[in-house]
């Protein structure tokens, strides 16, 4: 016993605290997770949600307890035609989705038959201090079955009471007109209140199907 008690002790702190090593497959039978662990400088899965025939996607009273926040969305499928992401913030929990934001986008194409362009910035697509739904991409992807839309969006301390909020967008999607479609867009929440929820909309219809992921980066 004495060699397993040596053992034991080299995975503790002198303050009692378990070291990182400690923990593992040999030191615990049978271990495949642990959940609730908020590991600094880590990506911390925080909350999944599927769409089904979803008029929206919210994410809210999640933003706490780290320093930025990445949202991903898979194979997003939308219920009609030539559609795209848009996302709007709350400072109420949810309470509404208008918060003001300044925001730019960009955006290059590919088609299936070898046409290219950088089409630059996109005027018609950024907002100027406006409370309106942000576009995530523009409202191109088609509804075929295998058209859809991936992609992901940073949001720095979202939950900051002294500065505004910046978010980051990176999205590709399939164009209803056989287009690769790689969009770029960014702005701030033009805010010094928390923001408490964050929400993603079709820009018409319904969110046929698809996966949006939360997760916390870089624990408080």
């Amino acid at each position: 016993m004495g060699t397993i008690t040596r053992g034991a002790a080299a995975n503790f702190t002198t303050g009692g605290v378990i070291l990182p090593a400690g923990i593992n497959n040999a030191s615990v039978a049978s271990i495949s997770s642990i959940s609730q662990v908020n590991t600094a400088g880590g990506l911390n899965l925080i909350q999944v949600q599927t769409a089904s025939g979803s008029s929206s996607i919210a994410f809210e009273s999640k933003f706490t307890g780290y320093k930025a926040f990445l949202f991903t969305f898979t194979n997003v499928h939308f219920s009609t035609n030539t559609q795209g992401i848009r996302v709007n913030f709350s400072t109420n929990a949810g309470g509404n989705y208008n918060a003001s934001k300044t925001t730019t986008h960009y955006r290059a194409y590919h088609q299936n038959n070898g046409g290219s362009n950088l089409l630059g910035y996109v005027t018609g697509s950024d907002l100027a201090q406006s409370t309106v739904d942000h576009q995530v991409s523009e409202d191109f992807v088609g509804d075929e079955n295998d058209e859809n839309i991936s992609g992901q969006m940073y949001i720095y301390n979202p939950n900051n009471t002294t500065f505004v909020k910046h978010f980051l967008t990176e999205t590709n999607g399939y164009h209803s007109g056989d287009y690769s479609v790689h969009s770029h867009t960014a702005g701030y929440v033009n805010t010094t209140s928390a923001v408490d929820g964050i929400k993603f909309i079709p820009s018409n219809g319904n969110f046929d199907a698809g996966t949006f992921a939360l997760y916390g980066i870089g624990a408080v």
